[in-house]
């Protein structure tokens, strides 16, 4: 049995020892039935070590065979009804036999019995069996997801382990456990663990709470409580996209405007230390504050708030010695959009001027580009300020992740059926003359070319300019090109969107590698 006791043997040797599995499970038969041996015995257990060898070997013998694996099934049924748990010998036992079910081509009721096994292992005061079977729990929950429901409510009691290995497995357990039936039980355990955990833990749990609800909310309002309850309770150590996604969101949830500004400036009012609330807090307000002011919420029982309250949070948000740079750039943004929203406009402006000699050169900037509507692009302000439209998601093709290596900058599609990605341009190509960044072409889809030169006779501006090219025989229509250039090494931000087959189709990108001629 030493030979192929490994699973890594070559598989010609275990074929060839398959005719062994009958006389192999006489001999563990006959151990479970045999009486006292004192010379084996151990805590009352027949020879408990070569149960133990006898059980992985059957594993790996009957890995993959039918007829192995259903020779099996019944002594492995009575060595998990028939073996005693009182004793830390029985215990390991049974963990092999579990093992082997789960490996083997066992029937349904028997992997349902090593479940429940595991099950009763959650419940045993040895903190290091309670390991072992949420390990193997979340090994085995993609293919009996229905049985190890069963235990949730053991799971769940597992999150107040004092151990901190314990509550990492079944946090993540439990997060395999989630679905659309149970999602508002399990969160609401989540969220309780959320709140009292250690903080090593806070930020995988926030993630999997994001994840969760995007994937299984039952309402947009649970989905948004959800989220501002992580924000509240976890803010400073969720993801850095959690902001933009919960406004997103917000956004696209156009009937609850109303309630999502009035409990996120109530939650202002009781709590500005943690950023990432504050900063969509901040947006919402700029976006959404004559509606707080109105009074217009019907989720809720309204709260009676004047202009000048309101902007007296916003102001605090720019003084505070808690507010992050980014959170008091959201502020000054809010105050600016609600010029076009309240009426107190003189104080709007005064606020705006003051931050135009700001330490701060990003705070600085955006005051100083303020103040100028105010000046000479007044007719524009409205226009300009008017309240973001409905962000388009891009799930018909899956999300783009921008991925950085080396300087270059590739746009990676989940679904790369219908977008092309992005190649940077060489850096070396000077400006000297005209040069070009060619785009990579991708599925005979599309192919993007930027060409750049100096404009004449100014040589301080440079000309960029696109090629999109359609290679196919399908007509492309409703296409949009954006592109976002902040003032210092040039960097661009692309985005694309199209109708490709009568289906809409979104390209996102970033380019970070421009010759140093286009902007120096």
């Amino acid at each position: 049995s030493r030979i192929i006791i490994n699973s890594r043997n070559p598989a010609p040797e275990i074929q060839d020892l398959l005719c062994l599995v009958p006389q192999l499970v006489r001999i563990l038969k006959n151990l479970i039935m045999s009486g006292y041996s004192p010379e084996h015995d151990v805590s009352g257990i027949s020879d408990p070590f070569l149960q133990v060898r006898i059980l992985r070997l059957l594993r790996i013998l009957g890995k993959g065979d039918d007829d192995s694996s259903e020779a099996m099934n019944d002594i492995l049924a009575q060595v998990a009804t028939n073996t005693e748990t009182s004793k830390n010998v029985g215990n390991a036992i049974l963990y092999e036999t579990v093992l082997t079910i789960m490996d083997i081509k066992s029937e349904s009721g028997l992997r349902v019995l090593a479940i429940n096994i595991l099950g009763r292992f959650l419940l045993n005061n040895d903190k290091n069996i309670r390991y072992v079977a949420l390990t193997s729990l979340l090994k085995t929950v993609q293919t009996d997801h229905n049985a190890v429901q069963r235990h949730r409510s053991t799971i769940v009691d597992c999150l107040k382990d004092l151990d901190v290995s314990i509550k990492r497995r079944a946090m993540e357990l439990s997060f395999a456990l989630v679905n659309g039936n149970n999602i508002r039980g399990m969160m609401k355990e989540l969220l309780y663990f959320l709140d009292s955990c250690d903080p090593d833990f806070k930020a995988d749990c926030a993630s999997g709470i994001f994840l969760a609800a995007e994937k299984y909310a039952p309402s947009k309002r649970w989905h948004i409580d959800t989220i501002m309850r992580v924000l509240t309770t976890a803010g400073s150590y969720v993801r850095d996209d959690s902001v933009p996604n919960l406004i997103q969101l917000i956004t696209n949830s156009v009937e609850m405007h109303a309630y999502t500004v009035q409990r996120l400036y109530k939650a202002l009012l009781d709590d500005i230390s943690q950023q990432p609330l504050v900063q969509v807090a901040s947006w919402c307000i700029g976006e959404y504050g004559d509606l707080l002011v109105s009074g217009q919420c019907e989720e809720e029982e309204p709260i009676q708030v004047s202009e000048d309250e309101v902007l007296d949070v916003l102001e605090g948000l720019l003084v505070s010695n808690l507010s992050a740079p980014v959170t008091r750039g959201y502020s000054l943004t809010a105050i600016m959009k609600l010029s076009t929203r309240f009426s107190s406009v003189n104080r709007i402006k005064k606020v705006v001027s003051i931050y135009g000699s700001s330490i701060d050169v990003e705070l600085q900037q955006r005051a100083v580009e303020y103040n100028a509507l105010f000046k000479k692009y007044d007719h524009m302000r409205p226009a300009l300020l008017e309240r973001m439209p409905i962000m388009e998601k891009t799930a018909t093709n899956g999300p783009a992740e921008i991925v950085q290596t080396n300087g270059e900058t590739d746009s990676t599609i989940l679904d790369t059926k219908h977008l092309p990605s992005i190649i940077q341009p060489a850096s070396q190509v000077g400006l000297s003359i005209q040069s070009s960044a060619h785009f990579r072409h991708l599925n005979n889809l599309t192919m993007y070319s930027f060409t750049f030169e100096r404009a004449n006779p100014n040589p301080n501006i440079a000309v960029i300019t696109i090629h999109a090219t359609n290679s196919t025989e399908a007509d492309m229509t409703e296409f949009v090109f954006q592109a976002a250039v902040p003032k210092q090494q040039l960097r661009m931000r692309v985005k694309l969107t199209y109708t490709h087959k009568g289906s809409p189709v979104q390209d996102l990108a970033e380019v970070n590698n421009f010759p140093p001629q286009s902007w120096q």
